[in-house]
């Protein structure tokens, strides 16, 4: 068996028996005003 999947199983692919997630972002990007205030923190 290959590693990829055959397009007529992905074609035939039930898409109710999947299940529903809720994804989380574990690393978010710091904003734009923390990015600021480390900048100024550095400067002093």
């Amino acid at each position: 068996m290959s590693d990829k999947p055959s397009m007529a199983e992905v074609e035939n692919l039930d898409k109710l028996k999947l299940n529903k997630t809720e994804t989380q972002e574990k690393n978010p990007l710091p904003s734009k005003e923390m990015t600021e205030q480390q900048k100024q923190a550095g400067e002093s």
